[in-house]
């Protein structure tokens, strides 16, 4: 009987490792495919010669019949206006590949427009270099992105020079200078490479943080409470709410319960503004955004049915 299982091994162990070999080969093709996608991408524009500058941001944000293609036979962004004051929570919606992202790759000078302007403070944002009006932007995502190194320093990346005195009076106010606290190391935890070894929602207490120290005029935020427990949202949102206070801001919502009490709604579809006011407002219209409401009240009731 050893001997059969002996032999039967010998015979496996061969094709197993072909298969093995196989899912090597397949991973690093797909790895290949993306880094010769990167390195044949078109660079960026050159900037233009220019000396202008926003010493003190305060966050108007003007987008004046901004036009904007990907591909030349495929129109996306199409005569987009939109005049956020100062201090503003602007929240963009509509159903995947409307074209909301891009209105916040545009923003940051990601892509370059094909048409129209777009004012930061008044001040046309071609006129500025890309590195100042990137400046002026944090930005918090859904998916977050640590590095491998200590919690000190992965929130200190959000400041050149930030001293620690700095780094924990932001942590202080993401709420996340507690949990630090507790443990072993504190502020000299050395996270790994994908933040693995800390949660989901501590990871994402951990960029706010990162953009209090940062301390912008104009904040970025996607929905980031889609992958923790209920009282890890509530954590984040009033985080979110503190970094929002007194900042122009621009959220790209998921979940349109999180947003009813922006102070303008921007509903997207096929690259144009289809709708544009309050949550109230929007549902007494029972336009497009009351049907993208209805919808998802209606998957998340079916869902816990």
């Amino acid at each position: 009987m050893q001997a059969f299982i002996q032999y039967s091994r010998q015979f496996t162990n061969p094709i197993t490792q072909i298969a093995s070999q196989m899912n090597l080969l397949q991973s690093g093709l797909a790895s290949a495919e993306r880094v010769f996608e990167f390195l044949t991408a078109e660079e960026e524009a050159p900037e233009v010669a220019s000396s202008r500058g926003i010493r003190s941001p305060a966050g108007h944000v003007v987008l004046d019949h901004v036009s904007f293609r990907y591909q030349a036979d495929q129109p996306l962004i199409q005569d987009f206006d939109l005049d956020v004051q100062p201090g503003q929570t602007v929240a963009i919606v509509g159903p995947t590949g409307a074209g909301k992202t891009t209105v916040v790759n545009l923003l940051m000078r990601f892509y370059e427009i094909d048409s129209g302007h777009i004012y930061l403070d008044g001040v046309d944002a071609h006129e500025l270099p890309r590195e100042r009006v990137r400046s002026m932007f944090g930005m918090v995502l859904q998916d977050t992105w640590l590095f491998a190194g200590s919690i000190r320093d992965n929130i200190a990346y959000g400041k050149e020079g930030a001293g620690a005195e700095e780094v924990v009076a932001a942590a202080r106010a993401a709420s996340v200078d507690h949990f630090v606290r507790t443990l072993p190391d504190g502020y000299d935890t050395v996270l790994d490479e994908d933040a693995s070894n800390i949660s989901a929602g501590q990871r994402q207490l951990l960029t706010i943080a990162r953009a209090f120290l940062a301390d912008p005029a104009i904040l970025i935020l996607d929905e980031a409470t889609s992958n923790v427990d209920t009282r890890t949202e509530v954590h984040i949102q009033e985080a979110m709410a503190r970094l929002r206070k007194g900042r122009t801001s621009f959220v790209i919502a998921h979940r349109l319960s999180t947003i009813r009490n922006a102070d303008s709604i921007v509903v997207m579809n096929a690259g144009r503004i289809v709708e544009q006011g309050s949550h109230a407002e929007l549902m007494q219209r029972r336009g497009f955004y009351h049907d993208l409401y209805a919808s998802q009240f209606a998957d998340a009731v079916e869902a816990v049915s």
